[in-house]
């Protein structure tokens, strides 16, 4: 249904962005200095996880206390058993680079830099914890990489590729290159640098650093808990099963993605920027949200569920608008709506 898609691509975007925040704060600062140190990437995100921690999380989980005590208690584990407390890291950076899978379906292979007031003495241990002993290491220079497979750490989704929600997709393409092998180094006396061995080299060694006009997407809401850039040289069909229709055609024509998530005094803020190859393309989305929106805000609203009528006043506030090649969505949720969607059933 079209409206599904719409509704699961806005929200497949805020995913992406705050995919990592658990292990991930001043994102227009520390966040981008880490960013600039990133290896040649298709997307970058970096992350603010002292206010996810201390307040966003709080303030978003609230109707769902026992999930947010599970995150903690997971959180507390991993800093019993390791040494390493990830409530400290005060910024991290994310890059992303397409690549093909085995089924020749495109994927990312990822690496993410992780800065705070941690020790970063303790890795072998996270290693052996991780891997239940099983770990590898490989010298890198000066530095000393550790290998495992991340085991339970990473579960496979056993759903066929029909069965999966698009937000599922996509973190199948986060995550399905690190299933088998993950790689963790001291990128210096207080940042991580975790990923694919390959991505770890690159980010330690001497390649090429990530493309300036991609750190500049980052910039278009700063001071944001998250912000996103990317770069879709072959339109969103590589990520998205898009349909043969006038909607699949236009999302495809999307070269350039900018996604911002935040969270202040208990409304969720989601912003995405997209450019599209051509203004006609761009003219032609923007009015099929326009349109997706005036049809069906008020049908959703006067539904009897409460999840629907959410999504309905959702639509409503929903804002488009469209600049030349680009195309400007935002959101904002008030806490007693998120309430619903995210409160314990």
């Amino acid at each position: 249904m079209v409206i599904k898609r719409v509704i699961a691509f806005l929200f497949a975007i805020a995913f992406v962005i705050g995919a990592h925040q658990l292990v991930s704060t001043d994102v227009n600062a520390a966040g981008n200095d880490l960013a600039v140190l990133l290896p040649d990437s298709d997307g970058v995100i970096v992350l603010d996880s002292k206010r996810l921690v201390h307040e966003a999380l709080p303030q978003l989980l609230s109707s769902n206390l026992p999930l947010l005590e599970k995150i903690n208690g997971e959180l507390e584990k991993i800093k019993s058993r390791s040494g390493l407390d990830l409530r400290k890291f005060s910024s991290v950076a994310i890059g992303l680079k397409n690549k093909a899978g085995r089924e020749g379906e495109n994927e990312f292979d990822v690496v993410i830099l992780a800065r705070g007031d941690v020790s970063v003495g303790s890795l072998e241990d996270l290693a052996r914890l991780a891997s239940k002993g099983k770990y590898k290491k490989q010298k890198s220079g000066p530095r000393t990489i550790y290998v495992f497979s991340p085991g339970d750490l990473i579960k496979s989704n056993s759903k066929s590729p029909r069965d999966k929600s698009f937000i599922e997709g996509i973190t199948d393409k986060l995550f399905k290159g690190l299933s088998e092998e993950i790689a963790i180094t001291a990128y210096d006396s207080n940042t991580v640098a975790f990923g694919s061995l390959e991505r770890v080299k690159e980010t330690i060694g001497n390649k090429p650093r990530v493309n300036s006009e991609l750190l500049a997407l980052l910039e278009r809401k700063p001071g944001s808990l998250a912000n996103m850039g990317m770069f879709v040289p072959n339109g969103m069909s590589q990520y998205l099963e898009l349909e043969d229709d006038e909607l699949g055609a236009n999302l495809d024509s999307i070269r350039q993605l900018q996604g911002s998530f935040d969270v202040i005094d208990g409304i969720t803020s989601v912003s995405v920027a997209a450019k599209t190859n051509d203004a006609d393309k761009a003219e032609e989305l923007a009015g099929t949200l326009q349109a997706i929106r005036g049809m069906f805000a008020g049908i959703l609203k006067s539904n009897g569920s409460t999840d629907k009528q959410v999504y309905g006043r959702m639509l409503e506030s929903l804002e488009v608008t469209q600049v030349e090649r680009e195309i400007f969505v935002d959101l904002s949720v008030p806490k007693s709506d998120l309430d619903i969607l995210i409160g314990k059933k």
